[in-house]
């Protein structure tokens, strides 16, 4: 016996669309549609550049050149969800915005929800990066000797390498990691937050710079002398120190809830 449910008009209106989202997982959803993006333009070594992306990566190079590469790849399950992908690039005299534009989530959970963009820029080395953001996903910053940097990452992994400007990291979830394959004694500074996630940075032997570790809840360790943790009343973990006498350059890292090491890497 049909349950009286099964006649109701608003029954059978649910039962068709999930049976519409499930026709639309055929053959073309069974694997990654690709489409790449690419542009070269000439920009000035001072420029203020700013990039906005939602899920993918966003992978980021100084060059000794005056010029900025944009070579992008937009992931998708379907056509129309990679025909609705945009990426926007305002390049002025002395300001570029790289904006991707993701289409909106449908409101059904069997729907198409995919599409990701993963991008990597090559710009001259003195750039400023006034804005880099991403939702989820990975950031990796190189070689980057401007004025400032300033990357913020939803959820993922953050890698910052050889950036010897003034650099401030931010990530909500994940794991980050600073690295130096050598060190140059200028004035410099990186300032990396975590809220819930690991931090590590990897620095010379000959490096010289004042070092601000934090956690809130984790484990703290340095492998450069003198630099025993303190423990607050309320469990905290901190080090300052000046490593080398200090130098020109500060090296401050706070996590939440996350561990901290501080690693001595010979170049």
């Amino acid at each position: 016996m049909r349950s009286p449910l099964t006649k109701t008009p608003k029954f059978r209106q649910i039962v068709a669309v999930l049976l519409l989202s499930l026709a639309g997982c055929g053959s073309e959803s069974d694997r990654v549609l690709e489409e790449t993006f690419e542009r070269l333009d000439t920009i000035q070594p001072n420029t203020d550049i700013s990039i906005q992306n939602g899920d993918g990566a966003v992978l980021v190079y100084g060059s000794n050149t005056n010029e900025m590469q944009v070579h992008a790849t937009k992931k998708a399950y379907s056509r129309t969800r990679l025909k609705e992908i945009a990426i926007d690039v305002s390049v002025q005299p002395a300001r570029v915005a790289i904006k991707v534009r993701l289409p909106p989530k449908p409101t059904w959970a069997l729907s198409d929800r995919s599409g990701t963009v993963d991008c990597t820029i090559v710009v001259p080395a003195t750039t400023n990066i006034s804005q880099l953001r991403l939702d989820a996903g990975e950031v990796f910053v190189d070689g980057m000797r401007g004025r400032s940097l300033r990357a913020w990452l939803g959820d993922g992994r953050m890698f910052a390498h050889n950036c010897f400007a003034d650099v401030d990291l931010a990530l909500q979830r994940g794991n980050l990691t600073i690295s130096y394959d050598w060190w140059e004694h200028g004035t410099f500074s990186v300032q990396a937050n975590v809220a819930r996630g690991n931090a590590w940075a990897f620095l010379p032997s000959d490096a010289a710079f004042r070092l601000i570790a934090e956690t809130l809840h984790g484990k703290l360790a340095s492998d450069f002398d003198d630099t025993a943790a303190q423990t607050a009343p309320a469990g905290a973990k901190k080090i300052d120190t000046l490593v080398h006498g200090g130098g020109k350059a500060a090296i401050k890292v706070r996590t939440a809830n996350g561990e901290i090491k501080i690693v001595e890497a010979n170049p």
